[in-house]
């Protein structure tokens, strides 16, 4: 029995590290998601956030950019319900994966320059076409508050430049 107790102690430490080595704004964007996926209409249960893969953070003069995968799972607790403490994992239950990306301004409190989410089930964002759609989102989240116009799209500018005037 000792071995098991051992296991289940080195699991429950592997989640507390993964959570520990987010950074604040790697835990601030799993938190905006979790708010996102559950400020929809057709979600009817609360989801815990059970794994958050493909963490990337990347700064530049304008800000920090972060993208990151969480993979959620459904609990038996319903989101009117006023207590959400100890909701139980449904092992049935429905576990959808969101692809969150966000630019985060360099103030002290970072503000959100821009956001986009996915959710859906996890076969469901694999597809070719999602995921090209899902990379052009996040390029294009990254870009926000680079240029002075942040009106331009990547490449549109070149383009209008390259006419004969």
């Amino acid at each position: 029995a000792t071995g098991m107790r051992l296991l289940l102690a080195l699991c429950l430490g592997l989640v507390a590290l993964a959570a520990a080595s987010q950074s604040p704004l790697q835990r601030r964007v799993v938190k905006e998601v979790l708010d996102y996926f559950h400020g929809r209409s057709n979600v009817h249960f609360i989801f815990k956030e059970q794994a958050v893969e493909g963490a990337v953070e990347r700064e530049d003069p304008s800000g920090t950019f972060v993208q990151l995968r969480v993979s959620l799972v459904q609990t038996a607790c319903n989101k009117r319900a006023p207590r959400r403490q100890n909701c139980r994992v449904l092992e049935k239950g429905r576990k959808p994966t969101c692809l969150a990306c966000y630019k985060f301004d360099s103030g002290d409190v970072p503000k959100v320059l821009d956001k986009y989410h996915n959710c859906g089930p996890s076969h469901h964002l694999a597809v070719k076409e999602i995921k090209h759609r899902d990379e052009a989102e996040c390029r294009a989240v990254e870009e926000a508050g680079r240029a002075g116009d942040a009106l331009y799209l990547p490449g549109m500018y070149a383009f209008s430049k390259g006419l004969p005037a």
